[in-house]
């Protein structure tokens, strides 16, 4: 039974970080930005009547935008558009510079892992003496598992390991995958669900003298899922946090597009043995791609001292903080998971075994983000639509909101902890 403490919040002793690359593919977004801005001088002309409106839907606000330009001075208008384009570049430029020269470094340190295998760890947060619940977390491949750790102040690991109630602490771990080193460039899924995933539920049990809920966010909670399906005599319960199982559930045309993207990235696949972070980053760029703009234009509003500046440098760090995905895992999960839907179908196979979400009989509980751009409500409700009895909340969130917004506390980890008391007490037969 490991008896030591996680480490208190506190400066990290880490090495000086390196200098920002971010955001991520830094051209995709600049690119995005100013084709963006720059067009508006070039949409100009489309204002007078003889132009063609190419999508009817916009007509009535065209007719109005019009109407409210009557009278105005044309080229007065176009110097007035081009002082704004300017400024809101400059403004999207300032965001980047004072990003990218922030001093802040990450102000919490791991605790020391109690598991490796190959370039994965086990981290334990559980505090001394601690005999509630052990829950093992499971994060996506294709971002750091500290999400969960985000910081001194953002910690849904850390909040639950305290206890902040009567009701007694529980004793949380983490998996973190680490990046693909030799052993892992030739890993696929079944290589991590019934391979690295289930030891590492074995060596929780073995530690901990219990077998541990499982709690999967994102593409940790498709694993999870295939892993409860598999080995559910391993586990006492199965959370799974915006996670994945119907990708055509909301968008099959968007699921589609991104399957299609398989071929364009083979060669990366084949030469590299697996899928570059900055590919990766491009296909997240393409949910939004005028993400960048808005939030960097936000940053370079706020006080660089304040809290506010510091939590979103904080989480931009980690957005950038990429994995590459291993071949194999890259062509199931372009191929299998976006192009022919495996899990919904029940086609999904891991150790030749095909993943029926129906057998699934933990007590489970899913979390799904009522406002997730990455994960549709859809493509999660499909999974505990599957599942017996299963539990269901939706909070008014976004994917990464759920675990690090101001919101999260009360609407996800308040409640995650008073589920998970209630079902382990009560678990269904």
């Amino acid at each position: 039974m490991p008896t030591h403490q996680a480490p208190p919040a506190g400066p990290a002793t880490t090495p000086p970080p390196k200098p920002r690359q971010g955001p991520r593919p830094l051209a995709t977004h600049l690119t995005a930005a100013m084709a963006v801005l720059l067009n508006s001088q070039a949409g100009l002309p489309l204002l007078n009547g003889s132009s063609p409106i190419w999508r009817k839907e916009l007509e009535p606000r065209c007719r109005q935008l019009r109407a409210d330009l009557a009278g105005i001075d044309p080229e007065a208008l176009k110097a007035a558009v081009e002082r704004e384009t300017r400024r809101r570049l400059d403004t999207l430029l300032t965001g980047l510079e004072r990003y990218r020269r922030n001093p802040y470094q990450r102000d919490v340190a791991d605790p020391p892992p109690v598991w490796t295998e190959g370039n994965s760890r086990l981290l334990d947060y559980s505090r001394p003496g601690a005999k509630g619940p052990v829950l093992l977390f499971v994060p996506s491949l294709v971002n750091r598992g500290y999400v969960l750790d985000l910081s001194a102040r953002k910690s849904l690991v850390r909040w639950l390991a305290a206890g902040h109630d009567a009701k007694g602490a529980f004793r949380p771990l983490l998996l973190d995958w680490g990046t693909v080193g030799t052993v892992e460039r030739g890993f696929d899924l079944t290589d991590y669900v019934a391979g690295r995933l289930a030891r590492a539920v074995d060596a929780t049990r073995d530690l901990m003298g219990r077998a541990p809920v499982l709690v999967g966010y994102c593409m940790g909670g498709t694993l999870a899922a295939a892993a409860a399906a598999l080995r559910p005599e391993a586990l006492s319960a199965l959370v799974l946090l915006a996670a994945p199982w119907d990708f055509h559930a909301d968008d099959p045309a968007a699921a589609l597009r991104t399957a299609a993207v398989l071929p364009l990235v083979e060669p990366a696949l084949t030469w590299l043995g697996e899928l570059p972070v900055d590919m990766i980053q491009f296909l997240f760029a393409g949910l939004d791609p005028l993400l960048a703009l808005r939030k960097f234009s936000r940053y370079a509003a706020l006080d660089p001292d304040s809290q506010d500046a510091q939590d979103f440098v904080a989480l931009e760090d980690w957005l950038n903080d990429g994995v590459p995905l291993a071949a194999a895992v890259a062509r199931e999960c372009l191929g299998g998971w976006y192009g022919r839907n495996d899990p919904a179908e029940g086609t999904w196979r891991v150790g030749g075994q095909a993943i029926d979400a129906r057998a699934i009989r933990l007590p489970t509980l899913a979390i799904i983000p009522a406002r997730d751009r990455i994960v549709p409500p859809g493509a999660a409700r499909a999974l505990i639509d599957a599942i017996p009895g299963g539990d269901r909340l939706e909070p008014h969130l976004g994917h990464i909101g759920m675990v690090v917004s101001a919101g999260a506390p009360d609407q996800v980890w308040a409640p995650l902890a008073d589920w998970l008391r209630a079902r382990l007490d009560h678990p269904r037969s």
